[in-house]
Order: C-alpha cells, then structure tokens, then sequence
C-alpha cells in the first residue's frame, strides 16, 4: 500500500467529500461524530485490553478500524475550518519538544 502524507490524505477526504451535495457537516456535527467514533475505540480497546467481553452478538471490528475512522473524520474536520494538519502537527511537535523537553526520562539518562 502506498504511503500518504497529511495533505494527500486531506485532498484526497476533500475529493471525495466534494462529490455529494451535503458537502462537510457543521463543526458542532464532526464533534459529535469525532466523539462517537471516541467511545467506539475505548469499547474495542476494553474489549481487548479489559475486562469487558464482547458479547456473542456483537460485530466484529478493530481498534485499527476505529483509529482510521477518528482519522477520516479528523481529516474532515479540518478540511472543513480550512487547517493544514501537516502545519498544525508541526506546531503541536515544536510545543512538546519546547515545553515538555524535560517532563520525561530520556532513555539516554
């Protein structure tokens, strides 16, 4: 499988999002929808890693389904405020490599 960056992901959610009428949902939407898609990976993940089963009825899915559909609906939202992930993950990895440079043990120590 070929590997994306953040803006070909972004362009290619935008493309196929341009193709229907309703185009992006509204901000307070995508967060409903980001925090449903939340709750279902803390199900798979106390499925999993907890100590609640799934039941004989229940579908099967996996956390590396849920991560991609917090991943698709991340790519929406902020295609949809106009935010380039790749500035906004470079701002995020500058703020921890600034502020948080000294809060864990290096494993060099």
């Amino acid at each position: 499988m070929e590997k994306r960056t953040l803006q070909a992901m972004q362009k290619e959610v935008d493309q196929y999002i341009s193709q229907f009428k309703e185009g992006y949902f509204h901000p307070l939407s995508m967060l409903a929808r980001m925090t449903e898609e939340v709750g279902e990976l803390a199900r798979e993940v106390n499925h999993q890693f907890g100590e609640k089963p799934k039941k004989a009825e229940e579908e099967e899915n996996s956390i590396e389904m849920e991560l991609g559909d917090i991943l698709f609906i991340t790519l929406c939202f902020a295609n949809s405020l106009d935010i380039d992930l790749d500035e906004a993950y470079q701002k995020v990895m500058d703020k921890y490599n600034t502020r948080d440079k000294d809060r864990w043990t290096s494993k060099e120590s």
